[in-house]
C-alpha cells in the first residue's frame, strides 16, 4: 500500500489540476463544518458490523473529512484523498479536533490512478467525486481503479449528479455520452439510473439491496434551464463483485 501516515497531514503528491473554488477560503470552511451524509454513515455502520477485525475505508475525494471522520468513529482506518491542499489541511485539524476511534490518512491523490495496491478496500465512498470527472474516459477509469483497489465483496457508496439537471434536449460534449457543461460551464458528468448501473457493472460493481438507490431535487416538471435549481443527484450502494 501506498505509504500513509496517521499523523501527517498530507502526502508530498503535487497537486494537479485542481480548480480554485476548492481552494477558496469558504469554499473550504463550508466542508469542514458540513455535516455528514446520514445515510452514508447509516450503511458504513452495516458494512462495518459484516466485518472483524481491523477494517479499511477509502473516501475518494473526501474534501474536508466531513464524512471520513465520522467513519472513523464506527471504526474504519479511513484514508480519505484529495488533490485540494486547503481541503486536506482542514481534515487534518478536523482529525485532531474530533480524535476519531480509528486513524484517518490523509493523502493528496486524484481520483485516478489511486497510488493504493489492489484488493486493499473493504469500502468505498465516492460522495460528489465522480460528477467531477471532465470525460467520460475519466469517470470509467475513476470507476475502475475504485474497483481495483477494493477487495472482493466491498462495499461502495454512490454520491453523483442525476441526467435530470440537464434539460433533456441539451446534448453532451462531442464525443461524449454523459458529460454536459451547461450546469456551470465546466465539464461534468451528469447519468441516469441506467447509465450509472451499466457504469458500475461494468466496473465490477453491483446494487447492494442494503442501501438505498434514489434520486434526489428531481423537478416534478423537467428543466427548461441547467440553471434552474440545485442539481439533481442519486444516492445509492453497491459491492464489489467477487
Amino acid at each position: 500500500m501506498h505509504r500513509m501516515r496517521s499523523n501527517s497531514s498530507t502526502s508530498n503528491v503535487p497537486a494537479r489540476g485542481v480548480s480554485p473554488r476548492w481552494e477558496a477560503a469558504a469554499t473550504v470552511a463550508g466542508f469542514r463544518t458540513g455535516t455528514p451524509n446520514p445515510v452514508l454513515l447509516e450503511y458504513a455502520r452495516e458494512r462495518r458490523g459484516r466485518l472483524s477485525g481491523r477494517a479499511w475505508a477509502l473516501d475518494i475525494g473526501g474534501g474536508a473529512g466531513r464524512n471520513a471522520v465520522p467513519v472513523a468513529q464506527l471504526g474504519f482506518d479511513v484514508v480519505c484523498t484529495d488533490l485540494s491542499r486547503p481541503m486536506l489541511e482542514a481534515a487534518h485539524t478536523k482529525r485532531e479536533q474530533e480524535a476519531p476511534a480509528a486513524p484517518v490518512h490523509l493523502v493528496q491523490a486524484p481520483m485516478a490512478p489511486l497510488p493504493f495496491a489492489s484488493e486493499r478496500f473493504d469500502l468505498i465512498l465516492a460522495h460528489g467525486i465522480w460528477n467531477l470527472a471532465r470525460s467520460d474516459a475519466e469517470f470509467r477509469h475513476a470507476l475502475a481503479e475504485a474497483a481495483r483497489v477494493a477487495r472482493p465483496g466491498a462495499g461502495l457508496f454512490l454520491f453523483t449528479f442525476s441526467r435530470h439537471t440537464i434539460p433533456a434536449a441539451e446534448s453532451p460534449v462531442p464525443g461524449g455520452a454523459f458529460v454536459f457543461t451547461q450546469f456551470n460551464g465546466e465539464p461534468q458528468c451528469f447519468l441516469t439510473e441506467d447509465e450509472i448501473l451499466r457504469e458500475l457493472r461494468a466496473a465490477g460493481f453491483e446494487r447492494d439491496p442494503v442501501g438505498p438507490l434514489r434520486e434526489y431535487n428531481r423537478p416534478p416538471v423537467p428543466r427548461t434551464s441547467a440553471q434552474g435549481g440545485p442539481p439533481v443527484l442519486y444516492e445509492g450502494t453497491f459491492t464489489r463483485r467477487p
